[in-house]
């Protein structure tokens, strides 16, 4: 049961008096004036009628609750319990009003409130002052009426919003923890604990609810993030209980939107189905799309690709909006980010969502968002600029939430970039113990977990480490002392803590990116093999580099045709290279008519060998066809399925960066003399060996 705090103390005092008491003298034992008790007290005898209680009021007598003394002592030791509220704590007592305005749209006096939080009257008409313009966000106002109280004014629409909109900024917090339940019971469909600050929702509705969607269990829903799940749960229980109540979403056009056929429209209208069946309620086909909406807009744990499926947009708007926010990001290195498969694979299937929030107003939570501002705030501000290119695509403002979102997209992907500009290793590690049999076992594997393949883990005893332990070892992890092994030793916790993980994660990036130890004759056998294959691939890419020209009126599709052509005499390989060329060309355009070329590039089975060929016009001038927005030179760059993947990205990343940072070399193949062209590219790739070369020294 719910107790105010004001009542908290009536209780307390008057079921502790061992006999009637007056109105004055309740008032001096709380410190609160008469009339502020009498005003309470006509508040009291719904809560004492659950306990089987009843309040009782004798002129010249006093008051005092009658009833068994064993309900006397359970309703003292319940108010005795308390929600722990602290009326001075004014962004959680803002958050309660909040939580009681959405709560009860109807006419309540500012004493009520006053009475609710153990506060004054004008306090709450401040507190009021301020949550007017969170309410304003989502389209509502608060109407006053002297005399009768406040209300809720605005559209079904906008009061859904606010409601949904307030638990997901709260949806970690102890306001909402109270409401439905500390253990996450909306996800398992179990009774939601009573809460001391009311509840926006019917629990019952929600726990009908969450045992249908967990019914239907449809992957989309299974893949859904935790709070896009809890949101769509929460979303669908707003919906129902304001049916139930007879308050309607207006019927818009914005609304309709909704295919039929689209997969995400069918599972709205099965959750539909389902639900008029559970609670017996007509359910407007309005409402439908709304579910189908929230379902699009959710964020998804998994996407539908991997290295063999891409996914494809067939918008190139779309595909344009990609690159233009990429290079408002980063004009300078938009061009290498741009090459990142996976960046703009998981940038196209963010936008998808993001933009059905955008155009129809949904929020989503983001729990990390100061994190993101405070640890990045380079990258948080190079983002609002990316922002702005949404906001002028949708004509809508992007939340800083989303801008969040997007900070973890592009910084990612600038932590592969540099990563690929330095050379990065597997570092070798030893975990030790005294045994090497027990706790470093353990530590091994929890460790693995965390680094994920960044580390080559392996468990000793203290005893066993040799001079050839000591010399494959980059570093030691131990959780007994250890000396005289001329190798560091990070020391740590058995039970390695996130400081002792912090020290290690420290020392594997520094490892990361020093020369690995190499050590006796099959370490130097090893190099001589890595060396030999990178001279061998480096050759076969100057040996069989080719140029070759086509009529400046070819298009785009016709173009791919004559590569394949070029590249292998057979129709299967051809049509292979056209389709994985095709394939990259759908997640993002590789024309570049700012640096006045397109590099296509692919790793397929249509090729044996890397190939790097160069195709130019018959006069040297423009393609005209409107497909490559005025470039003069097309780069191909083909990479073989086979086992050398590392070795052949690396040169052919190597090559493109060239393009982008050696201004003599684009002149030489801006002139189009194939064998000059060849020339100028041995050379820079005879750098590029002897600093492969140096790295292993």
């Amino acid at each position: 049961m719910r107790f105010t705090p004001r009542m908290r103390q009536i209780f307390q005092v008057l079921l502790k008096e061992p006999s009637a008491i007056s109105v004055r003298q309740l008032a001096e034992q709380i410190g609160v004036s008469r009339r502020t008790v009498q005003r309470e007290l006509e508040y009291i005898s719904t809560p004492l009628n659950e306990y089987g209680l009843t309040f009782v009021s004798k002129t010249g007598v006093g008051i005092w609750i009658e009833g068994k003394e064993e309900d006397k002592q359970q309703l003292l030791a319940d108010s005795m319990e308390g929600d722990g509220y602290d009326v001075g704590n004014r962004e959680e007592r803002r958050k309660r009003l909040i939580l009681e305005i959405l709560k009860e749209k109807g006419l309540r006096k500012l004493y009520y409130y006053s009475s609710q939080f153990g506060v004054s009257e004008a306090t709450v008409s401040t507190d009021l002052e301020a949550v007017e313009g969170w309410l304003g966000k989502y389209g509502l106002a608060v109407g006053r009426k002297p005399g009768s109280g406040i209300s809720i004014e605005g559209s079904e629409e906008s009061y859904r919003r606010a409601i949904r909109a307030f638990i997901d900024e709260n949806i970690d917090t102890r306001v909402v923890r109270e409401a439905y339940g500390e253990e996450g019971g909306m996800l398992a469909g179990m009774p939601f604990a009573d809460s001391n600050v009311g509840k926006i929702l019917d629990d019952r509705v929600m726990e009908r609810v969450v045992a249908i969607v967990q019914r239907i269990g449809h992957e989309r829903i299974r893949n859904m993030t935790e709070n896009s799940y809890k949101g769509l749960l929460i979303h669908i229980a707003i919906a129902i209980d304001r049916i139930l109540k007879q308050e309607m979403v207006e019927d818009t056009e914005a609304w309709k939107q909704a295919d039929a056929k689209d997969e995400d429209y069918r599972l709205a209208k099965r959750i539909v189905e389902e639900l008029e069946q559970e609670f017996q309620v007509s359910i407007p086909e309005v409402e439908v799309s709304y579910i189908c909406l929230h379902i699009k807009g959710a964020k998804h744990e998994r996407i539908a690709w991997d290295e063999e499926k891409s996914l494809e947009i067939e918008s190139r708007e779309m595909q344009q909006l990609v690159n233009d926010m990429i290079d408002v990001f980063d004009p300078e290195q938009g061009y290498l980010m741009k090459q990142d498969d996976g960046f703009i694979q998981g940038l196209l299937a963010h936008l998808q969502p993001t933009l059905v929030r955008l155009v129809y107003g949904m929020q989503i939570p983001n729990p990390v968002l100061e994190d993101i501002k405070d640890s990045y705030p380079d990258m948080y501000r190079s983002c609002e600029k990316v922002a702005k290119v949404l906001e002028a695509y949708t004509g809508k403002q992007v939340p800083e939430q989303e801008i969040g979102f997007l900070t973890v997209h592009f910084g990612a992907a600038m932590v592969r970039l540099e990563g690929r500009k330095e050379e990065i290793r597997k570092v070798q590690a030893g975990v030790v113990c005294s045994s090497g049999i027990g706790i470093s076992r353990l530590m091994s594997s929890k460790l693995e977990k965390v680094f994920r393949g960044r580390m080559e883990l392996a468990a000793y005893g203290k005893k066993d480490i040799t001079p050839y332990i000591a010399g494959k070892t980059d570093f030691f992890i131990s959780s007994i002392p250890m000396d005289g092994l001329g190798v560091p030793v990070v020391y740590v916790n058995p039970l390695l803590s996130e400081g002792d993980i912090e020290k290690i994660r420290q020392t594997v990036y520094k490892y990361e990116r020093l020369p690995g130890k190499h050590k006796g004759a099959d370490s130097f056998s090893s190099q001589l093999e890595e060396i030999n294959l990178m001279a061998a691939q480096i050759g076969t890419v100057i040996k069989y580099m080719d140029f070759f020209k086509v009529d400046n009126r070819i298009s785009f599709g016709e173009l791919l045709i004559a590569i394949g052509e070029r590249l292998s005499p057979y129709s299967d390989r051809q049509e292979m290279i056209r389709e994985d060329i095709l394939r990259r060309e759908h997640i993002a355009s590789q024309v570049f008519a700012e640096f006045g070329f397109a590099l296509l590039h692919a790793r397929t089975k249509g090729v044996t060998r890397p190939e790097f060929s160069i195709c130019m016009t018959k006069d040297l001038g423009a393609f005209s066809h409107p497909y490559f927005k005025g470039i003069k030179m097309v780069f191909v760059m083909l990479v073989p399925m086979d086992g050398n993947l590392k070795v052949n990205t690396d040169i052919m990343g190597y090559i493109s960066s060239m393009m982008i940072e050696e201004y003599e070399f684009m002149d030489v193949v801006a002139r189009g003399d194939k064998e000059e062209i060849r020339g100028a590219l041995s050379q820079h790739l005879k750098r590029y060996f002897n600093r492969y070369i140096g790295k292993l020294a």
